[in-house]
């Protein structure tokens, strides 16, 4: 490798994000050395990664987990969805202000902070990132039993996450909470990254798009560099329904958790979710905006 080793700033993730400062491919090749067969040049002549490129974008995202966070062992099957570390640590450092706006002791260390993370997928990202960032507890959730297995394969293979993840598989697929948190549960908050795609057709659409932007690529059947089963991609109804049922649900669970969030990746979509909140006479509603790159997206969190 050449002297040049670092990627673009990216200067809109959380200040606590780790990974808020280029990467140092340097170390990241030092924690998986597979990782050095696809660091070359981009055509900046900055030496990077080829981001359309599935496995190269794993290798990085398991050096990112070992270098920063610990993790040693993050296997899980390549047609799962493969996460980007940055983007899922911003959702849990703007958590951690919004727990911490209304409490005056230090949030990011209480160990008794238990979080729900819906749809937790065969990565378990969410609360691996919780855990080892904050030292949170997680209850993690999955309609897909593959998922759940994956999840406890690496949560049992890595000592920092064991005891704090208990991983519940939800039975009935048109369901959030119900059939997950017992009634003499309580929660400080929930977490989800919904499944956006109402159909295989826009999946495909939004893939195509995507690796275009990536590579320059406009086969009518692009490889995808995330991966993705139905589940993690695709619900009836797209993410504003997903989102319907988690608000309507989340009337009932009022008294056993602080703050229900979600993220929603389509801003058309945030009228129809204020009008539901509005209906379900929340306490409290915020809408906190986050980006990575040229990606925008936002939380929408609500109390009762």
């Amino acid at each position: 490798m050449s002297s040049v080793n670092r990627t673009p700033v990216k200067s809109k993730l959380h200040p606590r994000n780790r990974n808020r400062e280029p990467y140092d491919l340097k170390a990241l090749v030092k924690a998986v050395p597979d990782l050095e067969n696809h660091v070359k040049p981009n055509k900046f002549g900055v030496e990077s990664i080829d981001f359309a490129n599935p496995f190269a974008v794993k290798l990085l995202n398991q050096a990112l987990l070992y270098h920063y966070y610990g993790i040693k062992k993050w296997e899980f099957p390549d047609k799962n969805l493969c996460p980007p570390i940055p983007g899922r640590a911003d959702y849990l450092h703007y958590l951690a202000d919004l727990l911490k706006e209304n409490d005056n002791s230090n949030i990011q260390q209480r160990k008794q902070i238990m979080g729900l993370d819906i749809g937790t997928g065969a990565s378990c990202i969410y609360p691996i990132l919780g855990v080892t960032a904050y030292d949170w507890n997680f209850i993690a959730t999955d309609i897909d039993v593959n998922s759940i297995a994956s999840a406890r394969k690496i949560i049992e293979e890595n000592e920092s996450l064991n005891g704090k993840v208990e991983l519940r598989l939800q039975k009935n697929p048109n369901s959030i909470f119900e059939g997950i948190l017992n009634s003499d549960e309580t929660i400080d908050f929930t977490m989800s990254n919904p499944p956006f795609h109402a159909s295989r057709e826009m999946a495909v659409k939004g893939t195509r798009r995507k690796v275009k932007n990536l590579s320059g690529d406009t086969h009518s059947n692009p490889k995808l560099n995330f991966a993705g089963v139905r589940s993690e991609l695709i619900t009836a109804g797209g993410e504003v329904k997903f989102i319907k049922t988690m608000i309507r649900e989340s009337i009932n669970y009022k008294t056993q958790c602080r703050w229900f969030t979600t993220l929603v990746s389509k801003q058309d979509n945030l009228k129809d979710i204020y009008k539901l909140l509005r209906k379900a006479e929340v306490r409290e509603l915020k809408t906190i905006p986050m980006g990575t790159g040229n990606k925008s997206s936002r939380i929408v969190a609500w109390t009762f």
